[in-house]
């Protein structure tokens, strides 16, 4: 393993930061590599458009048939409010941890632990599900593997070895390898939707009919009811339309971070929103057969297949396979900033261990190392039934996350300060942040109210109790950790 110490600050990485991470009481022990775009392709590949539509939409030609799909444009306008609204405060303060240190800062320490506890669990169980996914429903298919639960968990073992690897490695490495994947997901969207489009404008194979279509769920009962099957299709944007703020996560290896931060994360979900409205048209009208695609495993595979021909198949699963890493890589460097941000400060299990930063690298390598070590943990131990119950609870994780975020903002937006050039509201500011908290509310409503959502409820509750088994143990044992702030960057934005 490489040698881990402080690194010296290097004010030639900044670009214009080191001024917030000196006044956040730290040094600048994170290399900033990242520039404007590959800041973008962070936020953007945690979304990853692509890979959700992949994975969702045959649940929503279940529950609501194909006009369900309308209910994406309603998600993407939501969740573009709370973007909006976390943006502010990563152009404030552009610090690794994101919504755990503008809770710190601007609230209290005990009430930032909560944030950053919070945000802990949803990404590591993220870098989880992702990599398993990769591996069950996109690499397996793609090499004829039938499928195998087994043979999927060894392969998300190997997968999570390989970006713990790369994202050890190097900031840049992890950049490059998001950068490439976008391009990829971009690529097969536009690519695949203009395909589809032309086949069947060509053929006349498929119906802008299907666009308004209930499908196999016409004469369902419980259709319209709460918790019945068109509600069940908004988690499709729900579920796919979020991790934005990643890239705040990594504000510290950001150059202008004040102003590159804050666009990656609405540019993001800006993009992610149209692009994926535009493919979820694309498939819908390409659809030949609604009975058969909906009774798919992968429709949307089933439905290149039949347009396109089988060769395209293969080409979707080598992109999303794709697709798949570059959001679980970037995962991962999220979730293993949270850890050190919140170690160094004290507030973490085995905090002066995960706040070492590697001397070669300048990453933090036992944060990294424990995000690994958590998804083997989970890989091996918990059955099948179990995973799949924790990796659905992990929907409703940052719908909480965002909720809580929008309430702090809307507490202390009137003593916020501006900073000249970063990225500002204005007028719009309050109205933007009530529509996003009244947005956040109805997603939260969504997420739960399903009777098959009762042990996803019951796991996080689970969750929310470990961990304030810990911050009992922490106010026994080390109070001052969260009593004390280090630095001057919150009082640096109250006027």
């Amino acid at each position: 393993m490489a040698d881990v110490a402080k690194a010296p600050a290097d004010p030639r990485d900044d670009d214009g930061g080191a001024d917030s991470v000196e006044l956040g009481g730290y040094q600048q022990e994170l290399k900033r590599t990242l520039g404007s775009f590959q800041v973008f392709a962070i936020s953007f590949a945690f979304i990853s458009v692509a890979v959700g539509i992949f994975g969702t939409y045959d649940d929503v030609l279940r529950t609501a048939g194909p006009v369900g799909i309308w209910l994406w444009p309603i998600a993407g306008v939501g969740q573009i409010l709370v973007a909006l609204v976390v943006a502010q405060f990563a152009a404030r303060i552009p610090l690794s941890g994101s919504s755990y240190q503008w809770a710190s800062r601007l609230a209290n320490p005990k009430v930032g632990w909560g944030f950053g506890w919070l945000s802990f669990c949803f990404l590591a169980v993220a870098v989880v599900a992702i990599d398993n996914a990769l591996a069950s429903q996109a690499f397996m298919p793609l090499v004829g593997m039938e499928p195998d639960e087994d043979a999927a968990r060894v392969i998300t073992l190997v997968v999570l070895l390989v970006q713990t690897v790369l994202a050890i490695a190097s900031t840049r490495i992890v950049s490059v390898i998001n950068t490439a994947a976008v391009g990829v997901e971009v690529a097969l969207v536009v690519v695949v939707s203009i395909a589809l489009t032309a086949a069947v404008l060509v053929t006349g194979d498929g119906a802008a009919a299907n666009l308004t279509s209930r499908g196999i769920t016409a004469h369902a009962p419980d259709y319209f009811a709460v918790g019945g099957g068109l509600m069940l299709a908004m988690i499709m944007g729900l579920a796919t339309l979020v991790g934005f703020d990643s890239a705040a996560n990594l504000a510290e290896e950001a150059k202008d971070a004040h102003r590159t931060v804050p666009r990656a994360i609405v540019g993001s979900v800006v993009a992610a929103a149209v692009l994926g409205m535009l493919f979820l048209i694309a498939l819908t009208v390409a659809i030949k057969d609604i009975p058969r695609i909906s009774a798919s495993g992968s429709p949307v595979a089933a439905i290149m297949r039949d347009q396109l021909g089988p060769g395209t198949e293969r080409v979707l699963l080598v992109a999303i396979t794709f697709a798949f890493f570059g959001a679980g890589v970037v995962s991962m460097a999220a979730c293993a900033r949270l850890v050190f941000a919140m170690a160094r400060d004290g507030r973490f299990p085995a905090s002066r261990l995960m706040r070492r930063v590697s001397r070669r690298t300048r990453t933090p390598v036992p944060a990294t190392v424990l995000i690994f070590a958590l998804g083997v943990v989970l890989m091996v131990a918990l059955p099948g039934a179990a995973l799949l119950e924790l990796i659905t609870a992990s929907t409703i994780l940052p719908a909480l996350i965002y909720g809580a975020t929008i309430v702090l903002y809307l507490a202390v937006r009137g003593r916020l300060s501006r900073r000249k050039g970063a990225f500002d509201l204005g007028r719009f500011e309050l109205p933007v942040a009530i529509c996003a908290l009244a947005w956040t509310l109805i997603a939260l409503f969504i997420l739960v109210s399903p009777r098959e959502a009762l042990v996803s409820v019951v796991i996080v509750a689970g969750l929310l109790l470990a961990g304030g088994l810990f911050f009992v143990v922490m106010l026994m044992t080390d109070r001052g950790a969260l009593e004390t702030e280090p630095g001057e960057l919150g009082e640096a934005f109250l006027p």
